[in-house]
């Protein structure tokens, strides 16, 4: 990579396109811990009626292979298919103890947004250097995430003013985009803001945000690594592994 002024990207790189969650803010860690006490939660109550025990969910295996940086209902399908559980689809509106793929999606959803609202120091402090580094060499940049709760979480952690423009899970089921692993967030996010995949950047943590910046064929994808699975992402197709945004800065 060539600089940039202090920022260590591609010359070719007009705009940066950052996951939220594990990149930006620490709420990733939020999301496993409400992922955790829903499934482990929905498999206790199972396992009861069945009269067997079922596994718990594991943060440091299952969160990364199927849920993490997915749209919500996306996560439960993956969860619940690896360990051969089916339940009824259900809809939006279905309530969070529902013991449906929206009812669990909405329980977890629940969960996460009362956590985030306890919490404080979102931001992840490297970040915020970075993204203020990259604004004022004057790439755009955009946040690209699968939560529903991304403008909530950018107000909370005060960086919301930061970014040009955002992809979530809300404007993916608008406009019927794809979750990750699919591109097609971070190209809705380049579409955005006028820039060829080839001249942005994406940086992501989870192992389906990185599959997807290497299927939109972005100019560089960089793995985000804040729990240990830097070799994971670089499988998936990351060019280079970072364990904070803070060393891509001169």
């Amino acid at each position: 990579m060539s600089g940039r002024g202090a920022i260590r990207l591609p010359e070719a790189i007009e705009a940066c396109l950052f996951d939220l969650d594990g990149v930006l803010t620490r709420t990733a860690a939020i999301h496993a811990a409400a992922w955790k006490e829903v499934l482990d939660g929905f498999l206790r109550e199972r396992g009861a009626r069945l009269g067997v025990e079922l596994e718990p969910f594991d943060i440091g295996r299952d969160y990364a292979e199927y849920v993490d940086g997915k749209q919500r209902n996306d996560g439960v399908r993956s969860f619940l298919a690896a360990r051969n559980i089916v339940v009824p689809e259900g809809s939006a509106t279905d309530p969070s103890d529902a013991e449906t793929v929206a009812g669990i999606g909405n329980r977890k959803n629940e969960r996460a947004v009362a956590l985030i609202r306890e919490a404080s120091g979102l931001a992840y402090p490297g970040s915020i250097r970075f993204v203020s580094a990259v604004r004022e060499a004057g790439l755009a940049t955009a946040v690209v995430s699968a939560s529903a709760n991304c403008s909530e979480v950018l107000e909370a952690a005060g960086i919301a003013d930061l970014f040009d423009a955002k992809v979530d899970a809300i404007a993916a089921q608008r406009e019927h985009l794809r979750g990750k692993p699919a591109p097609d967030t971070f190209l809705a996010a380049a579409e955005l803001l006028g820039v060829s995949p080839g001249n942005a950047a994406v940086f992501e943590d989870s192992l389906a945000g990185v599959g997807a910046g290497r299927a939109g064929q972005f100019g560089i994808v960089v793995g985000v690594d804040r729990v240990g699975h830097r070799e994971a992402l670089r499988d998936r197709g990351a060019d280079i592994v970072v364990g904070d945004l803070a060393e891509l800065l001169d």
